[in-house]
């Protein structure tokens, strides 16, 4: 039993995470052939990749989406940003817990996801209406520098699962919004090290009031605070 506590939401997310896991091997072979071909960039996806990757699910692990649900819990998050939505397996998790912090307050709450892919922006959907949590979702699809232009009021929490190069214009966009106390997870921050040196940089900077550290999760998973 997962930390959410809703059974039929539980079912279709464990359904979609082992669609994902069962991609996974493949997804390693293809990154690992075209990594020791040269041929890949990790800090930009070409077409081929963008190809390859069309109909894959590539979910956040459930121990890591299971933490984000609990720090959402816990920060009583009304507003969250998702970087990333893809299958929306993680946004499931998301919008699960603005939906348990607003219940019975009288107040909503949202999840504003990002995807670029329309293919994959047509599942979400399909995937928030069968878990029932469309109405605390606002998928925004398309270049989520344009996207995420506007965000109104203040961020809480923040998922950051998308590839490397776009976690800087994404965290740009977002930080004036973030409030005191915000919480910015960011994915494979230690398997991709080199390629998010310019996310550390911007974390690292005192001037951004952000404060971060390195979970020792399977790729590792970063964990920043406004403060």
């Amino acid at each position: 039993m997962g930390v959410i506590g809703d059974t039929e939401l539980q079912a279709l997310i464990d359904r979609l995470q082992a669609r994902s896991e069962g991609q996974a091997s493949e997804t390693v072979a293809y990154f690992t052939a075209r990594a020791e071909a040269g041929t890949l960039d990790w800090k930009h996806l070409d077409d081929d990749a963008n190809r390859y990757l069309a109909d894959k699910l590539v979910a956040l692990e459930p121990a890591k989406a299971e933490l984000c649900y609990l720090l959402c819990r816990s920060l009583q998050a009304q507003c969250v940003v998702e970087v990333g939505t893809s299958f929306g397996v993680s946004t499931l998790y998301l919008a699960a817990a603005v939906r348990d912090n607003m219940s019975g307050s009288g107040k909503r709450g949202t999840v504003i996801a990002t995807e670029y892919e329309p293919a994959k922006a047509k599942a979400a959907r399909a995937n928030f209406a069968a878990g029932k949590l469309s109405e605390f979702i606002d998928l925004r699809e398309g270049d989520l520098r344009d996207t995420l232009k506007v965000i109104d009021g203040a961020v809480d929490f923040v998922l950051m699962d998308v590839w490397t190069e776009m976690v800087v214009p994404a965290i740009q966009l977002i930080s004036p919004h973030l409030r005191p106390g915000a919480v910015v997870v960011c994915d494979n921050t230690e398997q991709f090290r080199s390629s998010y040196a310019d996310y550390f940089a911007f974390v690292g900077n005192s001037a951004n009031r952000l404060r971060t550290m390195t979970l020792p999760y399977p790729g590792g998973l970063e964990l920043t605070v406004r403060v």
